[in-house]
């Protein structure tokens, strides 16, 4: 029973994230939900109030995802590598859990819960892991900026991931978006970069934006 019940669970928030995704969050009930999984409301209810507390848990899983992934390794230095593979994390974490960033405002509002763990996870928990990456390739001689310049950086960086798949999808209206673009993001923001890389390292940045040509 506990297993049965485990995996109902795992499936309804695998299951409306994809839904949110696909359609949007908003325009996707918890009958939509459960139709979908082929249980009744009934069942759904028994593992959630309302379509609020699966929002959450998805909110849990990106939270875990960044946090994990992005987190500056303690048994060895970074390298110039590890830059584009923590832009490539945070693009996908964006493309896996889109449907939160394309109304975050609403999506905010109407789940006060989720409003307070969000913002204590983007200026604290964000924040900090953001800023140890700075300072990680600061001190590998990669970049070098003031250190009072490294929060306006920061926000400049994640507002371009935030927003990136929204973008997309404005500036090209007509077109099928796909993860794939978050490649031009990952572009996007090392131009951003670019001003702050020092000399010995010009060849291999150089080399690194090539991989992510159009």
């Amino acid at each position: 029973m506990t297993q049965k019940r485990i995996k109902t669970y795992d499936r309804i928030v695998a299951e409306s994230l994809t839904l949110f995704n696909e359609q949007g969050e908003r325009s996707i009930s918890t009958n939509h939900i459960a139709a979908h999984l082929g249980i009744s409301p009934g069942n759904l209810y028994y593992h959630f109030r309302n379509k609020e507390e699966i929002v959450h848990q998805i909110f849990l899983q990106y939270r875990r995802f960044m946090t994990e992934r992005l987190a500056v390794p303690s048994e060895r230095e970074l390298t110039v590598d590890d830059l584009v593979n923590y832009l490539d994390t945070a693009f996908q974490a964006m493309w896996r859990f889109r449907f939160m960033f394309y109304d975050l405002p609403g999506l905010l509002a109407r789940n006060p819960l989720l409003q307070n763990e969000y913002h204590q996870f983007v200026n604290s928990e964000l924040k900090n892991i953001l800023g140890n990456h700075f300072r990680a390739f600061i001190q590998l001689g990669l970049l070098k900026m003031d250190d009072d310049d490294i929060e306006s950086i920061t926000i400049n960086i994640w507002l371009v991931v935030k927003f990136w798949f929204a973008f997309e999808q404005t500036a090209h209206p007509k077109a099928v978006i796909t993860e794939a673009a978050g490649r031009r993001g990952v572009k996007q923001v090392l131009t951003l970069l670019k001003p702050y890389v020092q000399p010995p390292f010009i060849p291999a940045f150089a080399e690194l934006r090539s991989r992510y040509g159009d």
